[in-house]
């Protein structure tokens, strides 16, 4: 088990050969070429250019190239990293391709540390306040019917441990979870909008009214309507 005091910022390529091992210290792996297969307990992945991906320390992983390859890799001490990380999967969106450019630059300056540790830091803070991608998914379809198969698929999770982590990450089920965002967004048209019960149920996706106006009963103790009366009177 290896283990360190100071973030490591460098190029690295990997065998087709499969080895396993874990580290005392955060890994984030941000694919240049080609691709690696990353087995965990709970994942199996193909990392390649679309995604990067973080380790948490102490994390039991698999790991081989699946062709030629280079990646960015960002070795993390534990004094950077926040408690209890969990294992991130990320799109390689605008933003994360900035943070790769800005930290290939830094890992080329061999004058002094201090901006690499200042970007380690914007780094980590976002562990905290970046949605998953199957928490982004949750928000954008909300309105529609969401299997836990389909969440865990997203994460590349095993659908138990896909349970167990995301009631861990957001203190809630899936279930409750999406309730939760279904009822705000039901409180914000009831107040909002004079849209009937109709066009509101159908703009949650509910069958109908009668359904939408049990739902609404049922986690908040009163009818829509009675809820759109008091808030606007």
């Amino acid at each position: 088990m290896e283990s360190f005091n100071q973030i490591l910022c460098e190029k690295r390529s990997y065998s087709r050969e499969f080895h396993s091992h874990q580290h005392e210290y955060g890994q984030f792996l941000f694919p240049l070429q080609g691709s690696l297969e990353i087995i965990t307990p709970w994942q199996e992945i193909e990392l390649d250019l679309d995604y990067c991906f973080y380790l948490p320390p102490r994390f039991e992983h698999t790991f081989r190239a699946l062709d030629r390859n280079e990646f960015l890799i960002l070795d993390i001490p534990l004094q950077f990293l926040p408690d209890d990380t969990s294992s991130m999967y990320t799109p390689m969106d605008k933003k994360w391709a900035s943070i790769r450019y800005l930290l290939m630059e830094e890992s080329k300056n061999k004058e002094g540390t201090s901006a690499l540790i200042d970007l380690t830091r914007y780094i980590t803070n976002q562990f905290q306040i970046t949605n998953s991608p199957s928490i982004d998914y949750i928000h954008k379809h909300f309105r529609e019917p969401i299997k836990l198969e389909t969440l865990a698929k997203i994460e590349h999770y095993h659908p138990v441990y896909c349970s167990v982590w995301f009631k861990r990450k957001t203190g809630k089920s899936p279930k409750d979870y999406i309730a939760g965002i279904r009822l705000q967004e039901a409180k914000n048209l009831l107040n909002s909008t004079v849209w009937s019960m109709t066009r509101i149920s159908e703009e949650l996706g509910f069958v109908n009214s009668s359904s939408f106006t049990r739902w609404f009963v049922k986690f908040e103790g009163l009818s829509p309507q009675k809820y759109r009366f008091l808030n606007k009177g």
